[in-house]
């Protein structure tokens, strides 16, 4: 997938609830794939582990990281911070391991501005339908429908960078998505127009309206 020993980038991102930390996780089984372990501010799920799932820290210890310029891309999302660091994801790259990353649009833009040597290549994920959304975010978040409307009022804002991304796939059924992205990693050209944007910007007014 690479022209050189070098890694590849491979951003995911979405809206909140629409699966692209399920995907993350299936992709890095394959393909020589390690997921960027981010660090966050966020209080840990019930199910999450410290240094699996996220390094899990204090904002006045990530606000020490970003005064060092340690984060490849870090972001505010939620009242919580999230970032990349630098080292982690440059030391995996150089020996020839891709790098995937579960990240907000605000970090995919934050990388492709920094005009990096590595191949990069982004992909938005798409829920089906609101209602499919909710019902994900409900199930995810323990019915706490405070979270829930929460997220979806941000999701208004996150999908309209779906343009900014080099694919862009509808998460109506997970092993179909997954197929799509495998393909598309596999076969990436850069020079070529990857979906149906015309059938992706009507998708997304349904999903606003």
């Amino acid at each position: 997938m690479s022209g050189n020993n070098e890694g590849i980038i491979v951003i995911l991102s979405s809206p909140s609830g629409a699966g692209k930390t399920t995907l993350v996780k299936e992709i890095s089984k394959k393909n020589n794939f390690k997921i960027s372990v981010s660090h966050t501010t966020r209080k840990p799920r019930l199910n999450e582990t410290n240094e699996k799932d996220y390094f899990f820290v204090s904002e006045t210890k990530f606000k020490n990281l970003i005064a060092q310029d340690m984060f490849l891309e870090y972001a505010k999302v939620f009242n919580n911070y999230y970032g990349s660091s630098k080292d982690n994801v440059f030391k995996h790259l150089n020996k020839g391991e891709n790098m995937i990353f579960d990240i907000d649009w605000q970090g995919a833009q934050q990388i492709k501005n920094k005009k990096l040597t590595y191949k990069i290549i982004t992909i938005f994920i798409l829920p089906p339908s609101r209602e499919e959304l909710y019902s994900r975010l409900l199930n995810r978040d323990k019915n706490n429908k405070e979270i829930a409307m929460e997220r979806m009022k941000q999701f208004n804002d996150d999908v309209l960078h779906w343009n900014d991304y080099d694919l862009v796939v509808i998460n109506d059924d997970l092993n179909n998505c997954y197929n799509k992205i495998i393909k598309f990693i596999d076969e990436f050209d850069n020079s070529k127009e990857h979906y149906q944007k015309k059938l992706i910007s009507k998708h997304v007014d349904l999903l606003l309206n």
